[in-house]
């Protein structure tokens, strides 16, 4: 199911081909999907990997016309010049935001805004703006079928980090409750299997990162004023510490919207509640 270069079918519209960078942070690996029959877009290329590129042009057999992407991390978009090369296709997506961590070759034929919608002979495929991992952060809705592809909004098996300055955990926690306005029936994520329970997945998201937003508040009224290498051992003492760095960067995502509804204050590198 997630042997790299080989494309696994979903339905009749979406086949996925899983990349061969699998790691802590990618899961399997990073997905692309490959979406339509006789005229292909290809959504998330993926890493800048000779061999995925390959896979996916053999996938796609002279029929790719589109490259979509729902974000510009590296292991999301960097595929897309050779292919782009290789095929002419349309290169549709959002510009590059400054977080550090970016694919800064990533120049769309078109900037994607939210409803944005690609209507082909065989699909729809509609935009969803989702900032919060990252400001420039899209899912995109396969009408026909009810299928999110949700790149690093929502992961499965994992939940994502909200990287600052770009990423805003308010913004994130906002733009998943808009999931629950759409018809969905599954979530194809950028990382893991098919989620097929929608609503279940969106609410408990949002119950863990306002748990997780709690635990902050408890850990400053513990610790009192403190600097994040101090915060980060109470908040996420149930995480692995290798990987606390990472976790510094959602914890502090946690402690910019409490500044922003006026509940902490940062004074020089330390945090304490108002």
């Amino acid at each position: 199911m997630f042997e790299p270069g080989i494309p696994f079918r979903l339905g009749p519209r979406v086949q996925r081909l899983v990349a061969p960078n699998p790691g802590v942070m990618t899961g399997p690996g990073t997905n692309t999907y490959l979406l339509g029959d006789k005229e292909i877009a290809v959504l998330d290329p993926g890493p800048l990997l000779d061999e995925h590129v390959a896979a996916i042009l053999e996938a796609g057999a002279g029929r790719i016309r589109w490259i979509v992407t729902t974000h510009t991390h590296p292991d999301h978009s960097p595929a897309w010049l050779p292919i782009q090369q290789a095929t002419g296709a349309q290169v549709i997506g959002a510009l590059p935001w400054d977080d550090k961590f970016q694919d800064d070759t990533f120049a769309p034929d078109v900037e994607v805004e939210h409803d944005y919608l690609l209507s082909t002979d065989e699909f729809n495929l509609r935009a969803v703006y989702t900032p919060g991992h990252v400001g420039n952060h899209f899912c995109y809705l396969l009408e026909e079928d009810g299928m999110l592809f949700t790149g690093d909004h929502i992961m499965q098996g994992s939940t994502v980090v909200i990287v600052p300055p770009s990423g805003d955990m308010k913004a994130y926690i906002d733009s998943l409750r808009l999931l629950l306005d759409y018809p969905l029936k599954a979530l194809a994520p950028g990382h893991g299997s098919v989620i097929d329970d929608p609503a279940g997945a969106v609410n408990w998201l949002v119950n863990h990162r306002l748990k997780r937003e709690q635990k902050v508040v408890d850990s400053l009224q513990q610790t009192g004023a403190a600097d994040l290498d101090t915060l980060v051992l109470v908040v996420y003492d149930d995480v692995d510490a290798s990987l606390h760095e990472m976790a510094k960067l959602s914890m502090t995502a946690h402690l910019i919207k409490l500044q922003q509804e006026s509940r902490a204050h940062l004074d020089g590198d330390h945090w304490s509640l108002v």
